[in-house]
């Protein structure tokens, strides 16, 4: 892509040129990351899957493209002053890491409820951070209030054109490395991320296609996009895009280079987020898997055909990760969880472990409860979590366990864990 001969501000409109020029101003100072084939996920969803991985950016984003843009486009004055922002995660980094490197003073308004993780994240870049609020929108207020009282310039996470610009430089990234791509599937919170790319894929080759894909819990753009009334809430596993309120600049651009939204469902996430880790050996977090749960939710849509995957973020709780991974295993049937009703009498406890064990099943957690209520008083109750090979052979050790008189009962895998 010849963009080293492009001079001057970055142009403040959302176009090919813009996106260009955006591709050269972050030449050396944003990772290019890799756009590589992944064949074990082609192979779980029957299309020929190439994934972006912008989870190795420094801030574990491809928030930093966008903020990097924005902040360059500033005159002097602007970042003598300062710049204000109000993000609980990804856009916070990304603002915060280039603001310090461009000596711009920087301030973050997080909600009161951001994890003690993010905000020593984006202190660590050097930014001022104000906690305020419950919830995304009285940060917002706040941020709002301090940015006029200070006379500071604003860094929208998305409906701003040197944002968007610079998101769609991932779309140049991608289409360099694997030009006969077909689809791109592209997670969509406030429009920004999909907007650029959308922009920028169709100027290259107007016959590709874009999908983008909504949680269920959040499906705003996809309400728009279909001209219905939808309602957005809950707690979701894709934080990232739990987003309400989307942008008036980005609803237009989807509306015009969009072809399609998917939503996806939480489990399906879950399940993206678990697929990423096994099989690519990477860490998505929730708004980073939804491409490759979009793909899991309708896999005919896209078999057989070539599909770019923006896996755009990996700042995901390592302890959320843990429980996705035995959630996942207890859904294939690889991690089993009983409740057993024993007679409270020696050796009960190692002819079960016996019984797992020859029919090789691997115990990995054992409550013993005598205190129940419903237990009686020369009773016990086992529960009992052990791995097999499959589903089926999980049953088959359930099954062994009553053929020896005992009453087995299923229970969730995380209760069990965590008693």
């Amino acid at each position: 892509m010849a963009t080293d001969t492009l001079e001057g501000p970055a142009t403040s409109h959302v176009s090919i040129d813009g996106i260009r020029h955006a591709a050269w101003l972050m030449e050396t100072a944003i990772l290019k990351t890799p756009c590589l084939p992944a064949p074990r996920l082609s192979e779980l969803t029957g299309a020929e899957v190439y994934v972006k991985y912008e989870n190795m950016q420094v801030t574990g984003s491809f928030k930093e493209r966008g903020a990097l843009i924005k902040l360059l486009s500033l005159t002097a004055e602007d970042k003598r002053r300062g710049v204000i922002a109000m993000s609980a995660g990804n856009h916070a980094q990304g603002v915060a890491r280039h603001a310090q490197l461009l000596g711009i003073p920087a301030t973050i308004v997080m909600p009161e409820t951001t994890p003690f993780v993010k905000i020593a994240a984006t202190k660590a870049f050097g930014a001022h951070v104000v906690l305020a609020g419950e919830t995304v929108d009285e940060a917002r207020a706040e941020a709002d209030r301090i940015g006029t009282r200070q006379n500071l310039t604003w860094v929208h996470p998305f409906d701003d054109p040197h944002v968007i610009n610079g998101q769609g430089t991932i779309a140049l990234e991608m289409l360099a490395d694997v030009p006969n791509l077909e689809t791109l599937v592209v997670p969509i919170g406030g429009g920004g991320l999909i907007a650029g790319i959308a922009t920028a894929a169709k100027a290259l080759n107007p016959d590709i296609e874009v999908v983008g894909v909504e949680t269920v819990l959040y499906p705003g753009m996809w309400g728009h996009f279909h001209d219905k009334e939808v309602q957005c809430g809950g707690a979701s596993i894709a934080e990232g895009i739990a987003v309400r309120d989307f942008g008036l600049l980005t609803r237009q651009i989807v509306k015009d280079t969009v072809d399609d939204i998917i939503l996806a469902k939480e489990s399906t996430i879950e399940q993206a987020i678990n697929a990423y880790l096994t099989m690519q050996r990477t860490v998505a977090e929730g708004a980073g898997a939804s491409g490759l749960a979009a793909l899991l939710t309708d896999p005919d849509r896209f078999k057989g055909r070539r599909v770019g995957l923006v896996l755009c973020g990996g700042n995901i709780d390592p302890r959320l990760v843990s429980s996705i991974v035995i959630r996942e295993l207890a859904r294939a049937g690889r991690l089993v969880s009983i409740r057993i009703d024993t007679p409270d009498r020696p050796g009960v406890l190692g002819e079960i472990a016996g019984i797992i064990g020859g029919l090789k099943g691997n115990v990995v957690n054992v409550a013993h409860h005598r205190l129940f209520l419903n237990v009686p008083a020369k009773g016990a109750t086992l529960d009992v979590t052990f791995e097999a090979f499959d589903a089926a052979h999980g049953t088959q050790i359930v099954e062994g366990l009553r053929e020896y008189g005992y009453t087995v009962r299923h229970v969730d895998v995380t209760e069990s864990i965590d008693t």
